[in-house]
């Protein structure tokens, strides 16, 4: 059984190929973490421009200028604010599943090491 090729002993134990993959999510999941946090701090404060410029538009209203304006303007500001309330809710979730299987993962990782540390 000496003889066997590194593929062959890969097909027997797949462990290495499933460490290889863990240590890569391990060193990216902070990155996508992290990227859900600035995304819903990003997307926050562009709905607070959005609601200002939608108060703006109603003073303007007010004052009298156009109404076929106002409601163009409206219209596209109340779409771009519920796209943005729509990705904050699912970079919300997003961060919620990495903070979720954070540990979970690490567990995975440390099993996984033990396992392969028994098998050499």
């Amino acid at each position: 059984m000496s003889d066997e090729t590194a593929e062959e002993r890969e097909e027997y134990y797949p462990l290495k190929t499933l460490h290889n993959f863990l240590q890569e999510i391990d060193r990216e999941w902070d990155i996508f973490k992290t990227a859900a946090i600035i995304g819903i701090i990003l997307l926050v404060t562009l709905m607070a421009f959005t609601s200002y410029r939608l108060l703006m538009f109603i003073f303007m209203l007010k004052a009298g200028m156009k109404i076929l304006r106002i409601l163009d303007e409206i219209l596209f500001t109340a779409l771009i604010f519920a796209f943005v309330i729509y990705e904050v809710y699912l970079l919300s979730r997003q961060y919620n599943f990495f903070k979720k299987w954070e540990r979970r993962m690490g567990l995975l990782l440390h099993v996984e090491k033990r396992l392969l540390e028994k098998r050499e």
